[in-house]
């Protein structure tokens, strides 16, 4: 049986009298006469708990009800345990546990500061707090002692927007002390994007060594210049100098030294009396000069530039045909492995030629010979995107390889249409003229050429039409002499050869194999299967890994696969396709401006 309230009943209507007993059989009925017509499910809301915390403040500011005092640096605050234990893990273990605190009137809490204690009480009670750039600190500290995540979370966010290029190091060095994952990501992001402000202020002097190694080593650093990055570093080194002028070293080896401006690099870094009495800097100079004169034939992370400068490295295809006996393309188009994209160049001239040699000369592009018997040199101009023609080459060839070695280009063996080619011709740019030098032990069309340690290898290729070489030929420039090395473990031709980190690596020639080559120890290895068997397939050094585009399959069709080798790890992938199947393509690697990453 239950109660329910019925219409006021008029005494005269129902002659009945007002005896109790009366009363409770005129108001109880049976509960299976309910309906949910007849139950009210009332709420007040938020307004309840609200009200009640309204005044459960005010018994805490007139002491009323309170059963304990906290004290915070000789302050002391009368409270309630019951609301401190509902509102906080910690207090709910202290005064729920038989702790002492759970029978003291006085309970004394250290390493917190009163304001921030009075900040958190106020929440406790309330739900608000006044989160400032004063207080955020220590409010944050209590919130985290006292397990309000709540609050804690709101303190992380109130410093994330407050980032700017004053702070955002202090506040990423707090957030890494307090394991705030998120916070310290976003502060070192808006570090990294706002670089050249950052380094103007005084947080970044007192950075530590590995914290500004993180920084400057980053590629994902932005800035217009690496002149800015240099400038930052030595005016962190000069803060401190005695203390820090033994890290300049370590630090200078993050500074992309051969990619400052070569007024800027002799006149203000080669001037500075710091570096100038560093001499264990000077191998860092030096590869800096070589670059300079070099270019792209000097390979390592400082040549690298960071894409916020507007720079990238880019693979540049050149030529080639889509199938055997079709026509000969014109495109000259390049790929940055970082976005996927592929942007057109300026059309290649005399294209309907096949067959031809191209290489990379600093941040130009080379292509000479070619079917049949053509002398023609092209040279690609970067900068602005047009082919020029250079001097002739002495003798005219096709099926040869050219390779750079110290800022020179030599056009290596080949076919003449009549017998293959043991003549070699050296290309100096800035007389413009090709000279012959010691020929090959043995004539050969189709080898893999690279250059590494100082000297030129041909590796591999075809003596006759009928058989394959396994030799490599070594040409050294100081004696103008050629030797033979350890053959490569197999005899093809139609294959390409590339050299990163002292080491040749070959690949092609109708096998699955790519073979690494050390000339320090005149050995060869294999290092890894690709997936198809190719040939005069393109092979390109990009952002420190290797990688195969393209190529002619056992079928004789063409393929638009391009693999990438990363020898850090060992790894081989598909990374992408190729706008079209191509083979007998040339594939260098130059420095391309693009205005789509440049941030002044």
């Amino acid at each position: 049986m239950v109660l329910i309230l019925g219409r006021r009943m008029n005494r005269e209507d129902s002659g009945i009298r007002d005896s109790p007993a009366v009363k409770r059989k005129v108001f109880e009925v049976d509960s299976k006469t309910l309906s949910s017509q007849d139950v009210l499910d009332f709420c007040s809301g938020s307004s309840h708990s609200e009200g009640i915390l309204q005044v459960f403040n005010e018994f805490r500011d007139c002491r009323l009800f309170t059963d304990v005092v906290i004290s915070v640096q000789g302050r002391e605050f009368p409270c309630h345990r019951a609301v401190l234990s509902a509102c906080s893990s910690y207090f709910r273990a202290m005064f729920c546990n038989d702790h002492r605190e759970s029978r003291e009137m006085l309970v004394e809490i250290n390493g917190i500061l009163a304001e921030a204690m009075d900040s958190f009480l106020t929440y406790v009670y309330t739900g608000r707090a006044k989160i400032t750039t004063e207080n955020v600190q220590f409010l944050f500290e209590t919130s985290s002692l006292f397990q309000i995540t709540t609050l804690r979370d709101a303190c992380a966010k109130f410093l994330e927007d407050q980032l700017d290029p004053c702070n955002c190091l202090g506040i990423q060095r707090f957030a890494d002390a307090h394991a705030l994952k998120q916070l310290a990501s976003r502060c070192r992001s808006y570090a990294l994007a706002n670089f050249s402000e950052v380094a103007q202020h005084e947080e970044f002097l007192d950075l530590r060594r590995e914290e500004l190694e993180e920084y400057i080593g980053s590629d994902e650093l932005s800035i217009g210049k690496e002149e800015v990055v240099f400038e930052a570093v030595m005016r962190w080194v000069y803060h401190i100098m005695e203390h820090r002028k033994p890290m300049l070293k370590a630090l200078l080896h993050h500074v992309r030294l051969p990619l400052l401006h070569p007024n800027y690099f002799v006149q203000t870094v080669e001037g500075d009396q710091l570096i100038q009495n560093a001499p264990e800097c000077y191998q860092l100079l030096h590869e800096a000069r070589r670059y300079h004169v070099l270019g792209n034939e000097m390979m390592s992370p400082r040549t690298r530039p960071r894409r916020s400068t507007g720079y990238s490295e880019v693979i540049v295809v050149v030529g080639g045909c889509e199938r055997v006996g079709g026509f000969n393309l014109p495109y000259t188009e390049c790929y940055d492995p970082v976005t996927g994209e592929w942007k057109s160049l300026a059309k290649l001239p005399e294209f309907t030629k096949s067959e031809y040699a191209v290489c990379a000369l600093r941040n130009d592009i080379l292509v000479s010979g070619g079917r049949i018997n053509s002398r023609d040199v092209w040279m690609y101009n970067s900068q602005l995107n047009l082919w020029i023609r250079v001097a002739s080459l002495n003798k005219g060839r096709w099926r040869h390889k050219m390779g750079v070695l110290l800022g020179k280009v030599y056009a290596v063996g080949g076919y003449d249409g009549q017998s293959r080619l043991s003549s070699v011709e050296c290309y100096d740019s800035f007389s413009n003229r090709w000279t012959e030098v010691a020929p090959m032990k043995e004539a050969v069309s189709s080898p893999a050429v690279a250059s590494c340690a100082g000297k030129l290898f041909v590796i591999g290729g075809g003596p006759d039409d009928e058989t394959c070489s396994d030799k490599v030929q070594c040409y050294d420039p100081e004696t103008n002499s050629w030797l033979l090395r350890a053959n490569i473990p197999i005899a093809k031709r139609c294959i390409t050869a590339v050299s990163l980190n002292n080491l040749i690596y070959v690949c092609g020639g109708l096998t699955k194999s790519i073979f690494c080559y050390d000339p320090a120890e005149d050995y060869w290895i294999h290092v890894v299967h690709t997936f198809n068997k190719q040939e005069s397939c393109g092979m390109s050094v990009c952002n420190g890994k290797i990688f195969i585009l393209g190529g002619r399959g056992e079928n004789g069709e063409a393929t638009d696969t391009i693999l990438c080798y990363d020898p850090a790890t060992g790894i081989i992938t598909g990374v992408a396709a190729m706008p079209r199947p191509i083979s007998y393509h040339g594939c260098v690697t130059i420095h391309r401006y693009n205005d789509k990453y440049h941030r002044p």
